[in-house]
């Protein structure tokens, strides 16, 4: 087990120097083009993927409101990800929820939603091990495709994804955790 959560912060050290690497070439090559109809797509799916991390932060923090001091802090990051990548929607209100992609993919702000309901959200799973465990395996998911993104992304943004990519490692690691 120790193993594996070396090997993600390896992984995630590893994905900052590629990407210091991959934008210090004054050459940005054919296609590197920072505003290309191919880096904004790319630019919109990663602002897409981060919304839908944050529904499921939000969701298993409806489900599971006593990992409201664990997962907020992560929530939070996740939150600044899809605002870096261009999706002002995922700004964290005062409170520290956010009422923008949450809210659009179905999944409530914060807190257990009324009446005891389940959300309409991803599915959270009951056991909040199991459910931390789910968060985990979404992070290391989305820190994969990202640093496979890093090959076609231009400079600034292949930097931006190797960065945000390397926190994600970094959360799954956290999530994965036993809680102390």
């Amino acid at each position: 087990m120790a193993y594996a959560r070396r090997r993600t912060l390896l992984a995630g050290a590893a994905l900052g120097g590629a990407a210091l690497l991959t934008g210090c070439s004054e050459d940005p090559g054919p296609g590197r083009d920072e505003h290309s109809s191919a880096a904004e797509r790319l630019r919109k799916r990663s602002a897409r993927d981060s919304t839908t991390l944050l529904a499921r932060y939000d969701a298993t923090l409806a489900a599971h409101p006593a990992l409201e001091s664990r997962l907020r802090p992560l929530r939070s990051e996740v939150a600044r990800h899809a605002e870096a990548f261009g999706d002002e929607r995922a700004a964290p209100s005062p409170g520290g929820a956010s009422d923008g992609p949450a809210r659009d993919a179905g999944a409530p702000a914060s807190g257990p939603s009324p009446h005891g309901a389940r959300p309409s959200g991803p599915p959270v799973p009951r056991d909040e091990r199991a459910a931390r465990s789910a968060l985990a395996d979404a992070e290391r998911r989305l820190a994969d495709a990202r640093t496979k993104a890093l090959l076609a992304a231009p400079p600034e943004l292949a930097r931006l994804l190797a960065s945000v990519a390397a926190a994600g490692a970094v959360h799954a690691y956290l999530l994965a955790e036993r809680a102390g």
